[in-house]
């Protein structure tokens, strides 16, 4: 242990040396940052050549060393070990951003990974939060805007915070019996590799492997598909030892199913029976077994090491329907025959999923994807696919003494009845085929497949042809269902009843002979069709309804963002051409389900905008329109579809239209009643500001601000604060936007003003957002806001009352620590806004309430009491700061306390005649200013201190000073005793006031 120490404190001196100078360790390691030196006389200015990232690395590294130092010296091996292990994956990172050789998208991937893994190494640090735009780059206050400023840091906090409960979730997994493993993950990916497969066929075979609910008896993904050659290996070579899939689109109700088992359905390829050389039953998909291994462990989280080989039992089927019925009998075990697999149980999507475990899941790797959309649809996700089940069917044998051995061929045809090349994708893995055969059971009347492909969505038709598989190898009959109904909408999803035609065997693939005939026997009998008869007559078929016992079922399941299933959504979508009910399509879109409107989002958006601009003349669209919004944002705002909240903000900026903008102004005195009468503030607030308000400020503006102004003064009705916040932020928000130069606007934020005296000090120590609000405003105030604020006020009690409510707000907010301490730059940004407020603030006190005549003693009271506690806040001790923190603050916001000290001092000579009445009670305000570390601060009001004592003299009948000695010596006593005070500090003291005593003796 004790040899382990000393390596160990070799390497962090020697990390931790060639942080601070250049040339002492090896580039591969650390890379300093190049420089151009420009010499300036004795001075010089360096400017770095790397790029930010590389910039921001760096710096982030010496500040980790520092801290890396103290943990080693403080034994503290776990936190140790950790933050060297962060390090060591920074310096690699950083090595490879540096070479420049990563091509763009690898180095975008990477700036990610980089980012993240600085965030979470400085909050579980104690470091400063870093704030980001949505590239990663680190924002720049000053080109932000405050409200921006504050999301962000709200953002960038539950980010990091999920990351560190993701964490300590994966630490816990073991011990959390039944539970997810990443339970802040809403979508997950099951990682399959295949190993091997054993078993000697003697043909080749198809393997499909999907999920599968025991209990529910439902295969609830697609298949992967690996092609077996008869050799014993995989027919593709190239795939050898290279066969892996991933499951994607799990969901948090998938990991929570009480059983999950992984299906291996094996297809021999070949003739009928083994061994048979028959020609005519040559390329038969057979049925030959099932392998299936319980991974309830692995998605429940009780079990994670992709390493791990399971090896899953091969069970042989005889004669049987293996598809859902493989627990049953006629299913008998092979122990020494099966599979050879690793899994594991990826947190994220695909994308997340190849970025986040690349080593696993790289562009190779087939994609399987759930049956149906995941719990949460993430925006851009086009998805556009059909599932198709071969579930059943049962067909007369006919003058045959034994069953047919049927063989159904799938097709997929255009309208016109064209095939489609490559249509249907039996498994993951593989391109598309253009027919799709079935497994052949021998001799079998009521053969139960449960086979299912994916087909891409358009207007398409599903052909199936059955065959005899024996001697005569002629089709007896076909069917075919359509994929778009009469109305517009897409076959519905579940089981469909196709009527099978027996006909002329040339006709039989003849569209033009079979596309009028109804496809369902629910079509018949909902429309009463013509009987088989007539039917025959027609179109030289037979519908077998009436002449034989055949049947046929499938299954269909769409997951389309482009077609949609509901009448009611469609005609809303389709409103032009069935203008007559678009009150009702209105209305009845807040009946749809919210997963089908969001997979539609923008193309519903853009038909409620179309009607109200298109149909101007019918106010009834209107409210039907507003209401309708409501709905949609409410929608968005449920957790479920959280992740559309960028979608939504895309359409606002993006889609919106001038003439867009002119119709919302024509609107304005329509829509604002709904405003003024909505029962929930909090839902019409996102619409009106996501949807109205942007594009038409100069109209709404006024009304909004008195509507705000009114609830905030309404004393009566308890306003709702959070929602008056929020829509308040939203219009400073679109205030700050560079592009707002209008007069109305300008005018609208002298109006914000008048806000700031409605906001209670309860409100802004119970909502951040509101003192983000109050700062953005006083940020947008230059002097002709203030002069002209100032102004409106009627008589000087009003100006009085004013600031002595503003100092105190001031004062309170300071001492509450709004924010969290690590929000470093939300709180600068705050300091320095409230710095310049208190600055116009003194002007306004030496303006009227200095001569004698007008003095306000408790104002100016309360200035000098506001000035001190913002002097002395922790969030402005330089001091305390790592070295790299100060020369940040320092870089962008100087040292405020130096600016607010000197106003002090200034303002204390201003006062003239009216110092002593703040002797004694000033005396411990300026002792905490003069007792903070900062030389030319305690040099510039250190001599207040002889000033108040000459002061007290003169105004004292028998000249002495002891009111203020005997305060000094108090206040001073307990500093000291608190641990104030420094050696540097009692020279300075001395030094300062001796000098001044002696040139008072000598005048």
């Amino acid at each position: 242990m004790h040899f382990y120490r000393v390596i160990s404190y070799g390497v962090v001196y020697l990390f931790y040396f060639c942080i601070d100078f250049q040339g002492i360790f090896p580039e591969t390691y650390i890379h300093l940052k190049e420089a151009i030196v420009k010499d300036r006389g004795q001075h010089e200015t360096v400017i770095p050549s790397e790029l930010p990232l590389g910039q921001e690395l760096t710096s982030t590294l010496r500040e980790w060393a520092v801290i890396w130092h103290k943990l080693y010296v403080d034994n503290k091996t776990t936190q140790f070990r950790h933050v060297q292990q962060m390090t060591y994956s920074l310096i690699e990172w950083r090595s490879q951003i540096l070479s420049g050789t990563l091509p763009k998208d690898e180095l975008a991937e990477l700036k990610k990974k980089v980012t993240a893994k600085i965030d979470y190494g400085n909050r579980i640090l104690g470091l400063d939060l870093v704030v980001r735009d949505d590239n990663g780059n680190i924002l720049d206050p000053d080109e932000t805007s405050t409200i921006s400023l504050f999301k962000s840091h709200e953002t960038a906090s539950k980010r990091i915070e999920e990351r560190i409960q993701e964490e300590k979730s994966l630490q816990q997994n073991l011990d959390l019996r039944g539970q997810p493993i990443f339970n802040t993950t809403h979508t997950y990916s099951l990682y399959v590799n295949f190993k091997n497969f054993v078993c000697n066929i003697g043909e080749d075979a198809e393997l499909l492997m999907s999920l599968y609910d025991p209990d529910l008896s439902k295969f609830i993904s697609e298949n992967y598909l690996v092609r077996w050659g008869s050799n014993g290996m995989p027919k593709e070579i190239e795939k050898l030892n290279n066969l892996q899939a991933v499951f994607t689109d799990l969901s948090s109700s998938d990991l929570i199913r009480p059983k999950i088992s992984l299906v291996c359905q094996i297809v021999r390829v070949g003739h009928m029976e083994l061994k048979d050389g028959k020609k005519h039953t040559c390329g038969l998909r057979r049925p030959f077994g099932v392998a299936v291994m319980d991974i309830t462990d692995i998605i429940h989280g009780k079990v994670d090491d992709e390493e791990k080989q399971h090896f899953i039992p091969f069970h042989i089927a005889l004669n049987f329907m293996f598809s859902y019925f493989f627990f049953s009998k006629g299913v008998l075990p092979f122990f020494f025959l099966g599979l050879w697999v690793s899994l594991k149980l990826l947190p994220g999507d695909l994308a997340q999923v190849q970025k986040d475990f690349s080593h696993l899941v790289d562009r190779s790797t087939a994609v399987a994807r759930k049956m149906g959309f995941p719990e949460i649809i993430l925006p851009g996700d086009v998805r556009n696919d059909i599932y198709v089940t071969l579930i059943q069917g049962e067909f007369d044998k006919g003058k045959k003494k034994t069953p047919k051995n049927v063989e159904v061929t799938m097709s997929v045809h255009d309208e016109d009845g064209n095939l489609q090349e490559k249509a249907i994708h039996p498994g993951a893995g593989y391109e598309g085929v253009s027919e799709y055969k079935s497994v052949v059971y021998y001799q079998v009347k009521q053969p139960c497949w449960y086979e299912t492909v994916k087909v891409g969505v358009c207007n398409l038709q599903f052909f199936f042809l059955f065959a005899a598989r024996d001697k005569s190898e002629r089709a007896f009959g076909m069917g075919f269902v359509k994929l778009m109904n009469a109305d517009g909408t897409t076959l519905q999803d579940g089981k469909h009843n196709l009527i099978v035609y027996k006909g002329d065997n040339k006709k039989m693939e003849d569209a033009k002979c079979y596309l009028t005939l109804p496809c369902t026997k629910t079509e018949i009998e909902e429309k009463e069709a013509p009987s088989g008869k007539n039917l025959h007559h027609l179109a030289n078929f037979t519908p077998t309804k009436d002449s034989t016992k055949d049947s046929f079922q499938i299954a269909t399941l769409i997951c389309s963002t482009k077609l949609t299933q509901n009448v009611d959504l469609l005609g809303l979508l389709n409103w032009r051409s069935n203008s007559q009910n678009i009150s009702h399509n209105l209305r009845k879109l807040m009946e749809v389900e919210g997963g089908e409107i969001v997979k539609f989002l923008q193309d519903t958006l853009d038909a409620l905008f179309n009607i109200m601009m298109e149909m101007s003349e019918n106010e009834t669209y209107d409210f039907l329109v507003f209401d309708a919004l409501v709905f949609i944002i409410s929608l968005i705002g449920d957790i479920k579809f959280q992740h559309f909240n960028p979608v939504l903000e895309t359409y606002i900026y993006k889609h919106f239209s001038a003439t867009l903008a002119y119709v919302y102004e024509q609107k304005a005195t329509v829509w604002y009643p709904c405003i003024l009468n909505a029962e929930e503030l909090p839902e019409t607030n996102k619409v009106w500001c996501s949807f109205i308000f942007l594009e038409c400020r100069d109209a709404l503006l006024p009304l909004l601000i008195d509507q705000l102004s009114g609830q905030l003064d309404d004393n009566s009705n308890k306003p709702d604060h959070e929602a008056c916040s929020q829509l308040l932020s939203n219009v400073l928000e679109v205030l700050d936007r560079k592009d707002v130069v209008s007069i109305n606007c300008q005018g609208c934020k002298l109006r914000l003003i008048l806000l700031l005296r409605s906001y209670g000090k309860e409100m802004f120590s119970t909502y951040g957002i509101f003192v983000a609000c109050m700062t953005a405003i006083l940020r947008q105030m230059d002097d002709f806001h203030y002069n002209h604020y100032i102004n409106t006020f009627k008589t000087r009690q009003d100006i009085i009352d004013f600031l002595m409510e503003t100092f105190i707000m001031f004062k309170d907010l300071i001492g509450k620590n709004v924010y969290a301490t690590d929000w470093m730059v939300m709180n600068m940004m705050q300091s320095r806004v409230f710095l310049r407020a208190v600055n116009q603030f003194t002007s306004v006190l030496n303006r009227f309430f200095l001569d004698q005549a007008n003095f306000e003693l408790q104002l100016w009271n309360n200035y000098f009491h506001l000035a001190v506690a913002f002097l002395t806040h922790e969030s402005l001790q330089l001091e305390t700061f790592s070295q790299a923190k100060r020369n940040k603050i320092i870089k962008k916001y100087g040292d405020m306390r130096k600016e607010i000290g000197f106003k002090i001092r200034d303002m204390w000579y201003n006062l003239g005649p009216h110092k002593i009445k703040f002797i004694p009670a000033m005396v411990g305000p300026i002792l905490e200013v003069t007792l903070v570390p900062e030389p030319e601060l305690r040099k510039a009001t250190i001599p207040i201190f002889f000033d108040m004592m000459q002061c007290e003299f003169n105004f004292s009948g028998n000249r002495n000073f002891h009111m203020f000695e005997n305060e000094l010596i108090t206040k001073l006593d307990q500093e000291v005793e608190g641990g104030r005070g420094d050696e540097q500090y009692k020279i300075l003291l001395e030094k300062l006031l001796v000098g001044y005593f002696s040139n008072a003796k000598k005048c």
